[in-house]
């Protein structure tokens, strides 16, 4: 049985922070995340809306491209963030999110 590991980005209401992070089950996680159950940075900015999300069979990939996207200025985030959701729509409130 493989696993699944997602690396996701979050912003807020108004789009002016992101938060990466990486989890094997995005379901839990973006519960957490939304109702503030995690302390920390996405509780303290309010960064419940998903707009990034991508998977991968290998925790170390996961983990590599989380690192690789917190190097990563704003401007490039967004870019990265723009070619799959140019609208900065929350992917979880899509009636049948890909995820």
């Amino acid at each position: 049985m493989e696993n699944t590991y997602w690396v996701y980005i979050l912003t807020n209401k108004y789009n002016t922070v992101f938060y990466t992070g990486v989890t094997n089950n995005i379901n839990r996680r973006m519960y957490e995340h939304k109702n503030n159950l995690i302390k920390g940075f996405s509780s303290k900015y309010k960064t419940h809306k998903l707009v990034f999300a991508e998977n991968t069979n290998s925790i170390y990939d996961a983990i590599a491209f989380e690192k690789i996207i917190k190097g990563y200025s704003r401007k490039k985030k967004l870019a990265l963030i723009m070619k799959t959701n140019p609208t900065l729509i929350d992917l979880y409130s899509l009636p049948f999110p890909n995820l």
